[in-house]
């Protein structure tokens, strides 16, 4: 991987994580349209750690909160009734789906899961959901003729279940194309939560499953010898600046916009890449990653 293709990844990675239109397919189809070998599982994974550092910092007062809440109700029954204990609890159970099935199915998310045609798929079918779930929000919030607003769910309400439901959505986004954020933010904004806190907790779920995921590929990474370190390591840093910016941005836009230029998006990009691939322009297949 040249240095060049690095800082266009870095970019692409940092701009793509949080917004719901799904980073690992941004970077796969970067490389293709370039005509760049696919950077490939190992890559995402290690770059997203960059852009989840920016997710610990945004969010570090509430994170501090959280640890210490939970640590100390570990040997006082008192707090465990705390908002932020409970929260470290909600945090891990809804880690529990996309841990089982990323070693379970972690083959298939290196080759077959990264088909062009799949990944098309995915961003069609998941922009509709997306777009589905932002009518019903936007419905509750501003009722109607003859509705009230309806009042929605904010993550004190969030409990075992709900919690459970996140992170089976987020689990989804082990496949390119289906969108981290945008799978955890339709999903809870179908169960009744604000936009913002359905927002706050996608990323707040996403810290110990990117963070495992890619200390899992370093591992992996150093012991095979098939990445390219400064390049890589630059593409990280790259991601994290980028990344730190788009999250400022994006909590303040979803408190105020819909979702449907982000649903318009994905689904005009899912339908390029159908007709381009049916037209023999791009391969439905990843070039081999290399180092």
């Amino acid at each position: 991987m040249s240095w060049f293709e690095s800082l266009i990844l870095g970019l692409v990675q940092g701009l793509t994580e949080f917004l719901p239109v799904s980073s690992s397919a941004h970077l796969r189809l970067t490389a293709a349209f370039s005509g760049w070998k696919d950077p490939g599982a190992a890559f995402t994974a290690i770059t997203q750690i960059g852009t989840e550092a920016a997710v610990l910092i945004y969010f570090r007062k509430d994170i501090g909160r959280i640890i210490s809440a939970w640590t100390r109700s570990l040997t006082d029954k008192a707090l465990r009734s705390d908002p932020d204990a409970r929260m470290g609890w909600l945090v891990i159970v809804g880690s529990i789906p996309i841990g089982v099935l990323g070693v379970t199915l972690k083959d298939q998310i290196e080759g077959p899961f990264r088909d062009l045609r799949i990944t098309a798929t995915m961003l069609i079918g998941m922009g509709i959901v997306l777009g589905v779930a932002d009518r019903l929000a936007a419905r509750d919030e501003s009722g109607g003729k003859h509705r009230a607003p309806k009042q929605r769910k904010a993550l004190e309400d969030l409990g075992v279940r709900d919690g459970l439901i996140y992170g089976a959505c987020q689990a989804m986004a082990l496949v390119p194309g289906v969108s981290r954020s945008g799978a955890t933010i339709s999903g809870g904004l179908f169960m009744g939560y604000k936009r913002e806190a359905a927002a706050r907790y996608s990323f707040l779920l996403a810290i110990p499953a990117v963070l495992a995921s890619g200390v899992f590929e370093l591992k992996d990474a150093t012991e095979g010898g098939h990445v390219s370190w400064g390049p890589t390591i630059f593409a990280t840093v790259i991601a994290f600046g980028v990344g730190y910016a788009v999250i400022a941005w994006f909590m303040k836009f979803i408190s105020t916009k819909s979702f449907m230029p982000f649903v318009w998006y994905r689904i005009v990009l899912g339908v390029v890449i159908i007709a381009l691939v049916s037209a023999g322009v791009l391969s439905p297949h990843a070039a081999e990653s290399g180092g």
